[in-house]
């Protein structure tokens, strides 16, 4: 136990700018997330940049294009809650119908299936599926997020679920870490906007 605490302390106080830039960037912007404020789009945009860099510079080229993707769901999220608000103080939380919710899921495991049987052998990846996982779940899970949908908390727990156990098992304890702190705010995140959805409940529109 010494040791494991060890390593996390080490990674904290060791690591790089840019990758303690990146860990505050992410942490902040999921809690303004959370808190459903606007601010959370542009220290958004700003983590993925330095996310984006961080990739290239360690050759994972497949990861920093996924930044990308990232970086235009928060522009077009950004716009939709300011814009599609009308006269409302902010967008309300939406959830999606069990059709949309089926339909998601299905998306986003063939995804895993199809990156996990090409992209992943072609980028030698050492864990292929989890990979694949991680990469399908997380896009869904932005998408919703941008959507204001409620479901998008759920896929960031088994996400982040899946990554602490992956990197706690290759004896990463300090990434492993990382992602229980991002487990965590995904719970409260969770808990937070379904408070919200309830005490707000005549405004709720069921989308697909």
């Amino acid at each position: 136990m010494r040791e494991i605490l060890h390593n996390i302390w080490a990674g904290l106080t060791t690591a790089a700018p840019l990758d303690q830039a990146n860990l505050v960037l992410g942490v902040v912007g999921v809690w303004l997330m959370i808190r459903r404020s606007l601010w959370a789009f542009p220290v958004g945009l700003a983590a993925v940049t330095v996310q984006g860099v961080l990739f290239y510079q360690t050759h994972f080229p497949a990861d920093a294009t996924l930044q990308i993707f990232y970086f235009v769901a928060l522009a077009w999220g950004w716009r939709h809650w300011v814009k599609d608000r009308g006269d409302a103080p902010e967008l309300p939380v939406t959830v999606l119908s069990w059709r949309g919710r089926a339909l998601t899921l299905l998306a986003a495991g063939a995804a895993t299936v199809v990156w996990a049987l090409t992209i992943g052998p072609w980028m030698h990846a050492v864990m292929p599926w989890r990979d694949a996982f991680i990469a399908a779940f997380s896009v869904a899970a932005q998408v919703l997020q941008v959507r204001k949908q409620i479901e998008n908390w759920p896929l960031w727990v088994a996400v982040n679920l899946v990554a602490i156990v992956s990197y706690w098992s290759a004896e990463l304890a300090y990434t492993a870490f990382l992602y229980a702190i991002y487990l965590g705010l995904a719970g409260v995140g969770w808990r937070e906007w379904g408070r919200e959805a309830r005490t707000r409940k005549s405004e709720i529109r069921v989308t697909t």
